[in-house]
């Protein structure tokens, strides 16, 4: 008999443990993180931190997008365009013509790509680099301004020589500017080597037989 309620003490003492021991681990249980997934909210955080960074990039990003727009309008600006015509816009030609009146023909064209306006009505044309050759506007045609873009053309008429005798000098080249003040003058070369002295100038036309000079 007490054989049995020595076991039976045992057995209920050994339950006792059993249930203190699983007490035990249940209470420890929620202090462990990487049991209970305590660890999660950081992830959690650092999910967010990672979305606040991208969303502030973005916000940068956006923030930067005027600068480039104002680039690429920049990079279309198209305010050079109804420019006064410089001498270097320029493609220019003498010719000869013989008829009516002797003289030589100065022709005018906006470069590939350029358009511009002749708003000085008369060329400045010189022989040389002194005074002397520098030749007269006799006022005759002109139109004020004119537009050159693509195959317009403007001309102007010069009389290299007024002056009777055997008097001036002979050039091969005339010196043709858009203005006086034009720090690119062009020098094209004449289809011959005329005697120059006292030369005249016609202003620009489109016409080309309003550019005959004829001294006044």
């Amino acid at each position: 008999m007490r054989s049995r309620l020595a076991t039976r003490s045992t057995r209920l003492v050994l339950a006792a443990a059993v249930v203190t021991a699983l007490a035990a681990t249940t209470a420890c249980g929620p202090e462990d993180p990487s049991e209970t997934g305590a660890a999660a909210p950081s992830d959690s955080t650092s999910s967010s931190a990672s979305t606040s960074a991208e969303g502030a990039e973005g916000d940068k990003g956006e923030a930067e997008a005027p600068s480039g727009d104002k680039g690429d309008s920049a990079a279309g600006d198209k305010s050079g365009y109804g420019q006064s015509c410089g001498t270097n816009d320029l493609d220019f030609t003498v010719t000869w013509e013989a008829q009516p009146i002797s003289h030589y023909l100065v022709t005018a064209k906006a470069k590939s790509g350029i358009t511009c306006y002749l708003d000085v009505n008369t060329p400045n044309v010189s022989f040389g680099s002194g005074a002397d050759g520098v030749a007269s506007p006799v006022g005759q045609g002109g139109e004020d301004p004119i537009k050159l873009s693509g195959s317009s053309v403007a001309y102007a008429g010069i009389n290299v020589k007024t002056t009777d005798g055997e008097g001036g000098k002979q050039f091969e080249n005339v010196i043709i500017a858009t203005s006086e003040d034009d720090p690119n003058p062009a020098e094209v070369e004449l289809p011959d080597a005329p005697t120059v002295d006292k030369p005249i100038v016609t202003n620009w036309s489109t016409k080309r037989g309003e550019v005959i000079p004829r001294i006044a």
